[in-house]
Order: C-alpha cells, then sequence, then structure tokens
C-alpha cells in the first residue's frame, strides 16, 4: 500500500484527497508538511478525518515549503524519503487579488523546492501537482490540455505565478511519474454542498443575498462567456483515481466541466433560486467596475474586484485528455445549475458565519 505526502494540508482540497484516498484504501499513512501558524488547524482537521477513518494515520509535519528541504529536519527528511510514494503538491497562494511578490514566493519558488524535494525521492511512484486552468491568463478560445502558452496577460498574479510553476513542473515530466492538474473553479460537494470558504461562484450569492431587499437585480454587463464552475467531488475522485492510473504518467488534465453554462444562465438561476424572481435591467460593466473599485462597495457586496475579469473572458477549456483518462471510472461532472439548489442552501445555513468568508481587499 502506497504512503501520501502532502503539502497544502488542511486545505479543503487536499483533506477531501485524503478522506477519498482513505476511502478507496489507497493509503494507510499519509505525511502532511504545514507551517508552525497551521499546525493547531491542521492536528484538528486530521483529527476529524481520522474520526472517520480509524486505523489510518496522519503524521503532521512542521515546515516551509519556501525553504531548502522544505524546512524539514534530517531525521523527518530520510523517513520521508524512505516511505513516500506518491507526492500531492497542492500549497498554493488561491487568492485572486494576491500582491505579486507574496504569489511569486508560495506558488513559483515554493515549487521549484517541491520539485528538488521530489527529485530526491527514490521510491516515487507518482507526483501529483495542482495547477489551474486559468494558467491561459487572457487567451481566448479553444484551450487544450497538452498545450502550456504564455499569454500576452494574465488577468492577475494568481493566473501568472501558476503559470509559472507549471512551467517548472512541465520540465519534470522527461524523467519523473508526474501528473498535472488543471482544476476549473473549485465549489461544494454536489450532494451535499458542503465547503470551507466562500469564494469564486459564492461572490455572486454574497452580492444577490445584500441585494435581495431592492425591488429588482439586475444583470451586469452582456457577454456570451461561460463559467467553468466544478464540484470538489468530481476534482477528489477523479484525481485520486488518475493517481493510480499508469496512463495518465506524462499527462496534463483539465478537471473543468465539459458542458459549462453561459454566466448569464448561472446569474439567473442564482437570482430566482435566492429571491424567487430573474434579474430585470442590466448595469453596463464599466459602471460596475467604476463601483466594485471602491473597496467599501466590494465589502459591502462581499465581491472581490477581480472576479468582474471572468464575466467576459471568452475560452473553453478541451477536456479530452480528461474524457480519456476517466473512460475506464463512473466519474463525471454534475450539472451545475441542477445542483445549485443544494449549494444554496449550505451557503444561507452559513453565510453569516465569517470563518467561510473571504476578507475583501
Amino acid at each position: 500500500m502506497a504512503t501520501g505526502f502532502f503539502t497544502g494540508f488542511p486545505g479543503f482540497i487536499a483533506s477531501q484527497i485524503v478522506r477519498t484516498a482513505f476511502k478507496q484504501e489507497l493509503y494507510d499513512k499519509v505525511y502532511a508538511v504545514v507551517l508552525i501558524t497551521e499546525k493547531q488547524r491542521a492536528e484538528a482537521e486530521a483529527e476529524r478525518i481520522l474520526k472517520d477513518y480509524p486505523g489510518k494515520k496522519i503524521v503532521i509535519i512542521e515546515g516551509d515549503i519556501t525553504l531548502p528541504n522544505l524546512d524539514i529536519n534530517s531525521n523527518q527528511l530520510e523517513e520521508l524519503m524512505n516511505e513516500v510514494d506518491v507526492v500531492w503538491h497542492l500549497a498554493a497562494i488561491y487568492d485572486l487579488a494576491v500582491p505579486k511578490e507574496a504569489a511569486w514566493k508560495v506558488n513559483v519558488q515554493g515549487t521549484s523546492i517541491v520539485n528538488e524535494f521530489v527529485s530526491r525521492m527514490e521510491n516515487i511512484k507518482r507526483y501529483m501537482y495542482f495547477s489551474t486552468a486559468y494558467v491561459a491568463g487572457t487567451r481566448e478560445g479553444i484551450l487544450k490540455e497538452s498545450e502550456l502558452i504564455r499569454p500576452i496577460s494574465f488577468k492577475n498574479f494568481y493566473e501568472e505565478t501558476k503559470f509559472e510553476a507549471e512551467t517548472l513542473v512541465e520540465q519534470l515530466k522527461a524523467t519523473m511519474p508526474v501528473t498535472i492538474i488543471r482544476p476549473g473553479i473549485v465549489r461544494g460537494h454536489s450532494q451535499t454542498g458542503e465547503t470551507v470558504k466562500f469564494d469564486g461562484p459564492y461572490f455572486f450569492l454574497n452580492m444577490i443575498d445584500r441585494l435581495k431587499c431592492l425591488p429588482i437585480i439586475p444583470y451586469i454587463g452582456q457577454s456570451n462567456a461561460r463559467l467553468n464552475v466544478v464540484p470538489i467531488d468530481y476534482i477528489t475522485n477523479g484525481v485520486v483515481y488518475l493517481s493510480t492510473l499508469y496512463e495518465a504518467i506524462g499527462k496534463t488534465v483539465h478537471m473543468t466541466d465539459p458542458n459549462p453554462h453561459p454566466v448569464q444562465e448561472i446569474y439567473r438561476a442564482m437570482v430566482l433560486t435566492v429571491t424567487g424572481q430573474k434579474p430585470k435591467g442590466r448595469i453596463p460593466l464599466s459602471l460596475a467596475r467604476k463601483s466594485m473599485s471602491i473597496l467599501s462597495v466590494r465589502k459591502a457586496l462581499g465581491v472581490e474586484y477581480e472576479t468582474l475579469d471572468y464575466l467576459t473572458w471568452n475560452a473553453s477549456f478541451d477536456t479530452r485528455t480528461a474524457e480519456q483518462l476517466l473512460s475506464g471510472s463512473s466519474i463525471q461532472c454534475k450539472d451545475f445549475i441542477q445542483s445549485l439548489p443544494t449549494m444554496i442552501e449550505f451557503y444561507n445555513k452559513h453565510k453569516n458565519n465569517e470563518a467561510y468568508q473571504i476578507q475583501i481587499k
């Protein structure tokens, strides 16, 4: 039985992958490297997971992916080098509003150091690296899994630094068993709605919820763009399956919705589900941008300014590699609008809990 090593624990995706892998009896034991400031939260999450999977083991190790050897002490380092055979690198700053220096340090420098760390593991069977579908930056049209093309520009420093990091991991494909995962925008569980933070499509829900006292809620701008949102269960089931599939070695995989809905359609469904009424009227995107450039407006609506960049971005993610690799399983992406009521039910239950809300900057 394999032993896993994780960065990015106790983040939502990493925690759910650990649960899925334990459920499928892939690992008896996993290691997770965490910052000392995250250790208490990591231990609490590990305890919650192990209640559901007694007999399994999660070893929390203090470290820092931006420092040589991940800042892990030499005794533990030797233990890891001998025991670990599957590495999951998920640690990154995912905030769309992240400053460049912070994003570069964690997303690029951190990945470079994790790459070097993994390359010294003699027993490595798979290196699962989490990139993002948005490494495409401002490129539009059909975006292929086999492409890693530097765009003319990026919409934010998150995209730019994840592109640079993926470029580093891409170079390892010639010598290591690498699989690169490019998720779309991740939402909560398709059946339970469970998530741990309200970002991405939840910014729409924040705004709609805070404007629902108005007689009407207008559309924002006009666009034919589609929003690619995927449930966490599709991501976790898919990537755990791929981590054991020999054919996935050397592949880059879009874990995106093969049938995404137009932004306007999603927005209309959200407004209808929350308020019982369809949106009416339309605010020009230019006016929305001007309003959202004011911090007090962003905070009042609970929306990050950078979200607006995705409302008019006309690109589609080709998923042929994903579909081919997952064809031997029953794993499919649930329809976003069909499972919207469950998502909104969970949101309504937790929307006043500050722990779920993103600090708007």
